[in-house]
């Protein structure tokens, strides 16, 4: 049965997704822009607005579960100049989303005496906490070096471009590995985003909070 989330968790929900999921495509876009590639901007994606960046399925999908997505910032490689420019198009997206969780938690830390009085600078304290933890996972997760996330390009964009003849052949079975590693492997009791990534977050999360 689905068990759909209070009010107040679907609020801190769609607040966080309006603004992590489309300044994370707009790092990839204004990246790609910097290197030389006009395609992100010919397909309007150089913009932080996000009704350009989400996907309807994708924030439907998160408000409901805590598990969702955006839609992919379109890059046309052939475009960037420097060979090391795939990694950080690739690499701008996660980073966006780590810039975004210490910003939270610099904000947590300076108004917690000021805010830790009343029930609105709580509620104010816990979704800050939300963002902090929220952005980190999104920086974890997406580095994980399966397609369709962005950690397959990080580690693309960190080999000689010859390297690409050997990687290419793998691609055919990375969703099917992707969805084995999100969905199967969790109900044989294998936690594999358990070790990549909540554990990280909750570490740097507890970290950065104090």
């Amino acid at each position: 049965m689905l068990v759909l989330p209070n009010v107040l968790e679907t609020l801190f929900r769609l607040a966080i997704i309006v603004v992590a999921f489309p300044i994370h495509e707009f790092a990839h876009a204004w990246t790609a822009t910097r290197f030389g590639d006009p395609t992100p901007k010919q397909a309007g994606r150089l913009t932080l607005n996000p009704l350009v960046h989400l996907d309807l399925w994708g924030t439907i999908f998160f408000l409901l579960t805590g598990f969702g997505w955006a839609k992919p910032t379109p890059i046309s490689p052939y475009y960037l100049r420097s060979p090391r420019a795939y990694f950080w198009v690739a690499f701008a997206g996660p980073l966006s989303n780590l810039l975004l969780a210490v910003a939270a938690a610099v904000s947590y830390r300076l108004a917690s005496p000021f805010l830790a009085t009343t029930a609105l600078g709580r509620l104010t304290l816990r979704f800050l906490a939300a963002v902090v933890f929220f952005d980190i996972l999104l920086f974890f997760f997406n580095l994980i070096p399966i397609p369709p996330l962005d950690g397959d390009k990080v580690i693309a964009g960190l080999f000689p471009r010859f390297w690409q003849r050997y990687l290419a052949p793998l691609q055919p079975y990375a969703m099917p590995l992707f969805l084995v590693v999100l969905f199967v492997l969790p109900m044989l009791h294998i936690d594999v985003l358990g070790w990549l990534v909540v554990w990280p977050t909750v570490k740097l999360g507890q970290l950065l909070l104090g």
